[in-house]
């Protein structure tokens, strides 16, 4: 690297440190060692401002799932700003690729699913909701049930309301949340808190929590469930087989209605179009965003089942919320252009057929580890639970010291790889090869490696 470009990167990481507040960061830490700066990206890897080269099996924050560098989505985004850069969704207007954006995801999503309404965002997605949720139940004469049941260390975004869905005590922690009307039963966690029930009988009780919360609230208070097919920013946590069947059967029994948030499993990352696909889920509301434009564009969406908008559109009269950029016209154009590639090049189907079942051959190889005590995952998903004793599964004092160490591993080696806790995990671009895949393994395992040898120079009691 060249004099100039290492006072380049100076000055960016000390304009970043004076003007910039990053998005869940220790801002004073981050300040201390300086940003990493990326700059460029192609397929499956980027490359940092140093000239670093990493495998990115984040694939961005679980989004980029046709990988980077597509000239298609450019030239997509280029044409329609030439022709029309923006106009919005009110007073009776829309544009040209928001129609066909809308159309062609409610001929991707599950059959009673025919409309959505489209945001900016994930968070705004699960904040719509909840207005539609509400807004729903008052039209058919219950205004009286708003309660929303989620899970405890669910992610569905950082916004007030949707940081009140989720189920992170962290978060709740700074802001005074969550808000009125939002509770949390136990999240499906087998490894961590299966004990010694086996996985089909946890998944079973669990779920049932469901039942006895809405019987504990009262059902003229509960007004729907919302949770994600797998609990991505929790941990990739694989609910047992169990689960999601008696979920809807209790949902059905009690006719709440049911949010499965598509957020990360939306696109093709379980080898399925949805996560609802994947696991025979019949939900009233998919929120959406990440894999419907790779990421190349900040475009969401919530997808309305035929029960709900029949009712929104017969009854409500005028619906009193929308954003700005609701089916902004050039993120839309990108979004179809990406599900384009997707369909037209099998990627899902791919995922489902081939790279995904090795993914997780290769992946599983891993248990042997010493240091991993469960590695799992579902098609373009993966975890690895690093633990002090496999026998006992029992985890290392202070979560996140050996996590931490591990990713910081990773990035030295060439990988991004995310620690949430003590718990590895993937979410690579659907894109990648079984190369690809030999690579980002082989990686994983220097990174356990040296992981296993650094453990010992930890202060577990800072």
């Amino acid at each position: 690297m060249s004099s100039e470009q290492r006072f380049e990167i100076d000055d960016l990481r000390r304009a970043d440190a004076g003007h910039h507040l990053h998005p869940f960061t220790d801002a004073k830490e981050l300040n201390r060692q300086g940003t990493r700066v990326i700059v460029k990206a192609d397929g499956v890897y980027i490359w940092d401002a140093e000239g670093h080269k990493l495998l990115d099996a984040m694939a961005g924050l679980w989004c980029v799932n046709i990988g980077y560098g597509r000239k298609e989505l450019a030239q997509a985004a280029y044409q329609q700003m030439q022709q029309l850069p923006y106009y919005n969704s009110f007073f009776q207007c829309t544009t040209p690729p928001a129609i066909e954006l809308a159309e062609v995801l409610a001929k991707l999503a599950p059959s009673h699913i025919n409309h959505v309404f489209f945001t900016g965002s994930g968070s705004e997605s699960n904040d719509t909701i909840v207005r539609m949720v509400r807004r729903y139940w008052d039209l058919l004469g219950e205004p009286q049930k708003t309660v929303i049941i989620s899970r405890n260390n669910a992610y569905h975004g950082s916004t007030m309301a949707a940081a009140s869905l989720g189920g992170m005590k962290f978060m709740h922690a700074q802001g005074g949340l969550p808000l009125p009307g939002f509770v949390h039963i136990d999240q499906p966690y087998w490894y961590a808190e299966g004990g010694d029930r086996d996985p089909v009988t946890f998944g079973l009780e669990v779920a049932q929590q469901l039942e006895q919360k809405i019987l504990e609230l009262g059902l003229d208070r509960v007004a729907a469930f919302i949770g994600e097919p797998i609990q991505g920013a929790g941990g990739v946590i694989i609910p047992p087989e169990s689960y999601w069947p008696e979920v809807q059967r209790i949902c059905d029994k009690y006719g709440i209605l049911l949010i499965v948030d598509e957020v990360i499993c939306g696109f093709g990352r379980t080898g399925k179009w949805f996560g609802s696909d994947y696991y025979g889920i019949k939900p009233d509301f998919m929120p959406i965003a990440k894999g419907l434009s790779s990421g190349y564009l900040p475009i969401g969406g919530v997808m309305v089942g035929d029960r709900v908008s029949q009712v929104l559109i017969d009854k409500c009269g005028e619906f009193a919320h929308g954003f700005t950029y609701s089916g902004h016209p050039v993120a839309a154009a990108v979004a179809l252009a990406n599900l384009k590639i997707l369909r037209e090049e099998g990627i899902v189907d791919t995922v489902a057929d081939q790279t995904g079942p090795y993914l997780q051959q290769r992946w599983a190889e891993l248990a042997e580890h010493p240091l991993v005590g469960e590695a799992r995952g579902v098609g373009f998903l993966g975890a690895l639970e690093l633990v002090k004793d496999k026998a006992k599964r029992e985890f290392y004092p202070k979560l996140g010291k050996v996590g931490g160490l591990c990713r910081d591993l990773a990035i030295e080696n060439g990988l991004v790889m995310r620690a949430v806790g003590d718990t590895m995990i993937i979410s690579p671009p659907l894109i990648a090869s079984e190369a690809h895949i030999d690579e980002l393994v082989e990686k994983v395992r220097l990174c356990l490696d040296q992981t296993l040898q650094g453990i010992p120079k930890l202060n577990f009691d800072e």
